[in-house]
């Protein structure tokens, strides 16, 4: 199975990127991660508007087809990590590749939304586009050790 995080901008933080780094090498024995940063269209004097509908035709320009496709949103589905382990399952089961994308400060368009298969929210809290990124490979770590019943915590 191969997973693909598309995010808006880079990582910033050296904590955030060796929680990263630390979740992708994890992750390296249940499925290939591929991480694309999309460069952000944020300028000054910039209408927020604006700024969404560029990223979102950034993102859609290089979504792959035949994947499902998972966006975060804080109004999005939200899972157990076993019920988030069992997308996950469902998915390489059928042998389809996932695609999640995660906005940047301004968040998504309402159409990049409405043409997800999945629609997730990870926490009703409200955390940075930069710490979602850590928080979502892990969630995705844990779920792959759910299926292969594989102890988390060693």
């Amino acid at each position: 199975m191969k997973i693909q995080v598309i995010q808006i901008g880079k990582t910033k933080d050296r904590f955030m990127q060796e929680g990263i780094n630390e979740m992708l090498k994890r992750l390296n024995q249940f499925c290939s991660v591929e991480i694309v940063n999309v460069k952000d269209s944020v300028k000054n004097g910039v209408p927020r508007e604006r700024i969404v509908a560029e990223e979102t035709m950034k993102i859609m320009a290089i979504l792959p087809k035949n994947s499902l496709l998972v966006v975060l949103d804080e109004k999005g589905k939200e899972f157990t990590s076993i019920e988030f382990s069992k997308v996950l399952g469902k998915a390489n089961d059928v042998g389809e590749n996932i695609v999640f994308v995660i906005g940047g400060a301004y968040g998504l368009s309402e159409s990049l939304k409405k043409s997800a298969g999945v629609l997730l929210a990870l926490s009703k809290m409200t955390f940075t586009h930069q710490m979602i990124r850590v928080f979502l490979l892990e969630q995705i770590y844990r779920g792959f050790c759910i299926l292969k019943v594989k102890e988390y915590h060693y």
